[in-house]
């Protein structure tokens, strides 16, 4: 195999889990651990991964969030496909939360005519309004311009007060069988004060964030329902949706 070739379905492989090892890996790819431990040195020179006592390894991931200017630009039809699932899954009477960032913003729209109360961090709900018939209520908080987020001890208090019948969120990035993940801790805790104080949690993110880490776990996986634009992963088989 081309070395350059090697190299990516080793990250490819590192990239799938917490932790991952150079035996392990070898014997996953059917090639020498001396070829493992060269490619996953230059990996680590790189800038791509992490090398740790006992053979273990870890994916890097960056540590910083793109502007929402640039991301609104980024997988947009997928964006649309993901808004409208979850648009759908609003009744009347329901309270929502919707999440900062451009995918779960992005519903917003499909909500005009529901008689509901919309909760948002996102700054991007003043853009959307008048919503029909429906109370929207942005939360306070520190603002983060680039986000269009609001979040901090303020929004966290705010939260811990309320309670949702179903709540949106959005990360940047998600392990199948494993955790969702965002670059901020504060963005983190927020996520995490939501889950804990609704009836429903789904995480809106498009099908390019699969097997993506970023510095904050929020929460495991299967705690919530993942919507996608190709696939779904579940809470439990009774909470089940069909693509």
């Amino acid at each position: 195999m081309v070395p350059e070739l090697r190299k990516e379905e080793i990250l490819k492989s590192i990239k799938k889990r917490d932790i991952s090892y150079i035996k392990d890996l070898a014997a996953e790819l059917n090639i020498s651990l001396s070829t493992v431990r060269r490619d996953v040195a230059a990996l680590e020179q790189e800038g791509s991964v992490i090398v740790m006592r006992g053979g273990a390894v870890k994916y890097k991931a960056e540590d910083f969030d793109e502007p929402v200017v640039k991301k609104k630009l980024i997988h947009s039809e997928e964006k649309e496909i993901i808004a409208r699932k979850a648009a759908a899954l609003v009744e009347d009477g329901d309270c929502v939360y919707v999440d900062s960032g451009t995918t779960t913003v992005g519903m917003l729209k499909y909500l005009q005519g529901k008689r509901i109360t919309i909760v948002s961090s996102s700054t991007e709900l003043l853009d959307n309004l008048p919503i029909k018939n429906a109370k929207c209520i942005l939360l306070g908080g520190e603002v983060r311009d680039d986000l269009e987020s609001v979040l901090g001890a303020l929004t966290e208090k705010m939260i811990s007060d309320m309670y949702f019948d179903k709540a949106f969120i959005g990360a940047n990035g998600y392990i199948p069988d494993g955790g969702i993940y965002t670059y901020d801790d504060r963005e983190a805790r927020k996520k995490v004060i939501v889950k804990d104080h609704s009836k429903v949690v789904y995480v809106l993110m498009d099908t390019s964030k699969k097997n993506k880490y970023a510095f904050s776990k929020v929460f495991d996986l299967g705690e919530a329902i993942l919507i996608t634009d190709k696939e779904h992963m579940y809470a439990d088989a009774d909470r089940q949706m069909c693509p």
